[in-house]
Formats: structure tokens, sequence, C-alpha cells
């Protein structure tokens, strides 16, 4: 019974953690666009860490996709699966290492605060 409910529910579990990660890697870009433009157009003269902005979206959006990927090792039936899942995985974390390697040397090189508000 518990395996039945596992095979119902799951499966809807893990497309909602993939769109949140997609929807917040696109609401990230979306935004650093934005306040990319705001500096290249010197509007107000405002600054923004536009890349640590950016970098900090990829992360949570891959750390959303990943756990995602870690859910489905639940429904994995054959080897192959699971050598194809554990590739997917360890891609993902390699990314997010490495965007948490770039993030933390981003606003030391702009002297911009992270977050800097309007």
């Amino acid at each position: 019974m518990l395996e039945k409910i596992i095979e119902t529910i799951l499966p809807v579990i893990i497309s909602a953690a993939e769109l949140i990660g997609i929807f917040v890697v696109t609401v990230s870009v979306a935004r650093a666009f934005l306040h990319y433009l705001v500096i290249l157009f010197g509007i107000k003269g405002k600054r923004y860490a536009v890349k640590f902005e950016l970098a900090n979206g990829m992360a949570t959006g891959l750390e959303f996709k990943m756990a995602a990927e870690i859910l489905k090792t639940v429904q994995v039936r054959s080897l192959q699966e699971l050598a194809v899942l554990g590739a997917i995985i360890l891609l993902r974390a390699l990314l997010s290492f490495m965007i948490h390697v770039e993030m933390r040397n981003g606003p030391e090189e702009e002297n911009i605060t992270p977050l800097e508000k309007e």
C-alpha cells in the first residue's frame, strides 16, 4: 500500500520541484538582465551586483533540480537508470559547486553589496 502511494505522489512532487527550479532560474535571469540594463544605460546611477544575483539564482534553482533528481532515485528500476541518474546528479553538483565558488568572488570584485536596494 505504501509503495502504491509513493508511486502516485512522487511524480507530482518531482515535477513540482523541477518547475520551482525552472521558475527560480527564469526569474533570476530576468531580474539580473533588468539590473544589467539599468547599469548599462546608467539609469539614476544605480549599481547592482548583477553577476552575484544571477549566480545566486542559478545556484538556488540547481538545488531544487538536484532535489528532484534525488527523489527520482526512489523510482529507479535498473542499474542503467541508476548510472544515468548518478551522472546527472554529479554534473549538477559540480555546476552548483562552481557557481558557489564564483559567488564567493562576486561582490568583492565590484565593491557592491550583493543585494543593494533601490
